[in-house]
């Protein structure tokens, strides 16, 4: 059974070593192990429904708790302190794009907000429900899971945008295909999710983001239906399909899409490189994308999430092996891990292959097989489970990610780092923080920086640490020039510094957008974009305090 208050199944887990718990208080301190709300609990705190009956909607306590909030640090400060406050007032679950209309049509009726809803992974806000007058209504897509069409000839598949990842897998494996968009939330995350945040997958440099993978689909809004065909390439005006993507199901609820496909690889690998230090590494993945090498991925850790990674493997004797190993070879403290991975046809790999050592070669890197490459992909899903037990020993864990132009990587990483470990002086705490390069291009790279700090005796004291770290840190990246968001979407989190990247004027042209399709507003409210002043202006104000909590 899937965990109401964390990450996947009840019956996984991620243990840490002995070696990887003492890594950890020596970095930040003892964790402070403290219960967590018990779920009967959660429920009796629920209020009645303001939705009358309906044969769509399921009004239950517990699909409504289910509903209420993704996986963010705040979700999860709310969930497990069982203070949560505001709930969905019901739950649909539509088995067609004409349940969907019908949905949306009694919304309208009745007022009420629609919150479209696919895997509940979301890490900023997505699927929150917001304290308001109008009853609030999530709208399932679970069982709009089926593969719908398959033309062999274009390699088109399409599918029902509740699909999930391995289930969408499972399905095009079946006919010999694969669509190869492999987020971390993969097990869970599903394919409207992925178009409407603008996914990337961590394979992308073979398979592509998201916005190269979507072709068309079907989009129901309160104006009625949207077709979006499938054509290979049009100058008819702006391509509509982007206005879906990235879209938060603020324009409307997408059923259906079509995904450009390929064939099963016939090979795959994933290798490891040692590099010296941070800049030595950086100098090397930046060659290796100037010169388009076509891996399928490049992540290249720095010093501080090296050293994690290998105190976290849970081999203590071959690590200690491995450490002893790379210092005679001369890699000491700040060395780096680059993992790389090759997809494709047979007849490819030996270039490509060579093509990443050469390179890595030249900046002195230290090739080490296929072990470390293998072990990241084996646990690379379960990874997220670390969440769970890192909480459970007292620990809150957050990620921040961005993409920025090669002239600002290192500047942008340095100075974030520096924040994150110091962010929390206030409090006399310490913060593990490390980063990693998680996709390269040929002009810049995004950064993927995660941190860990120790949860206090007080909930709101522990969100407290996490705003303190989550200002600092987003204020560094837009300073920086970067995104605020490489591949985790605007959400609530982010909204207030979208306006850095689009302005007021392109603000205004995508609350124009929303109004064109949603005239009344009901389609997720406050995420993405802030409503429109008197004036029509957006406001670009910080979600209030309760947005995050309750």
């Amino acid at each position: 059974m899937r965990r109401w208050n964390g990450w996947g199944e009840d019956t996984v887990d991620y243990p840490l070593t002995g070696a990887a718990r003492r890594h950890l208080a020596a970095q930040v301190g003892e964790g402070l192990a403290l219960p967590d709300a018990e779920r009967e609990a959660v429920l009796a705190t629920i209020p009645a429904t303001r939705l009358p009956p309906h044969s769509l909607i399921t009004t239950t306590p517990l699909d409504r708790l289910l509903h209420a909030r993704g996986q963010s640090l705040p979700d999860w400060i709310a969930l497990r302190s069982g203070r949560l406050g505001v709930f969905p007032d019901g739950v649909a679950y539509p088995a067609s794009s004409g349940q969907v209309r019908a949905v949306l049509s009694l919304a309208r009726q009745l007022g009420a907000r629609v919150i479209p809803y696919g895997g509940g992974t979301s890490v900023v806000g997505h699927i929150n429900p917001l304290a308001g007058d109008a009853p609030v209504l999530t709208l399932d897509l679970a069982h709009l899971r089926r593969l719908t069409g398959m033309d062999d000839t274009s390699r088109l598949a399409s599918f029902e945008a509740g699909v999930r990842g391995p289930d969408l897998e499972s399905q095009l494996r079946a006919q010999g295909y694969t669509l190869g968009h492999y987020p971390q939330s993969f097990e869970y995350s599903t394919l409207g999710g992925w178009i409407a945040t603008r996914s990337s997958g961590q394979q992308s440099g073979h398979y592509g983001r998201i916005e190269a993978l979507f072709a068309g689909g079907w989009l129901e809004t309160p104006r009625g239906s949207l077709e979006l065909p499938a054509h290979p390439a049009s100058a008819a005006g702006p391509d509509l399909r982007h206005l879906v993507l990235g879209s938060e199901g603020r324009v409307g609820v997408l059923t259906q899409a079509t995904v450009r496909v390929r064939p099963l690889p016939e090979a795959e690998t994933f290798q490891a490189v040692f590099f010296r230090d941070w800049d030595t590494g950086l100098a090397a993945v930046r060659q290796m994308a100037w010169a388009r090498v076509p891996v399928s991925m490049l992540r290249l850790s720095d010093a501080a999430e090296t050293e994690t990674t290998l105190a976290l493997a849970g081999r203590e004797r071959l690590m200690a092996w491995a450490d002893r190993g790379l210092r005679l070879a001369g890699f000491g403290p700040e060395r780096c891990l680059l993992l790389f991975a090759v997809t494709g046809d047979q007849w490819q790999f030996g270039p490509i292959h060579r093509q990443v050592l050469e390179i890595a070669h030249v900046h002195q890197g230290l090739r080490v097989g296929p072990a470390a490459g293998e072990m990241w992909r084996e646990t690379r899903f379960r990874t997220p489970y670390l969440r769970n037990t890192l909480w459970e020993l007292g620990y809150a864990l957050d990620t921040v990610e961005t993409a920025v132009p090669w002239s600002r990587v290192a500047v942008t990483a340095q100075r974030l780092l520096a924040a994150a470990r110091g962010g929390l002086a206030a409090w006399d705490e310490r913060v593990l923080a490390f980063a990693h390069l998680s996709h390269v291009y040929p002009d810049g790279a995004s950064l993927y920086l995660t941190y860990a700090y120790r949860r206090a005796a007080d909930p709101d004291e522990t969100l407290d640490r996490w705003r303190a770290l989550k200002t600092a840190l987003s204020d560094i990246i837009v300073t920086q020039g970067g995104t605020i968001s490489h591949q985790h979407g605007v959400g609530m989190d982010h909204a207030p510094y979208l306006i850095h990247e689009k302005g007021p004027l392109g603000l205004d042209v995508l609350n124009a957008l929303s109004r064109a399709l949603d005239p009344d507003g009901l389609l997720n409210p406050g995420k993405l974009l802030s409503r429109p002043d008197a004036g029509g202006h957006t406001r670009c104000e910080a979600p209030h305090v309760d947005a995050w909590v309750a």
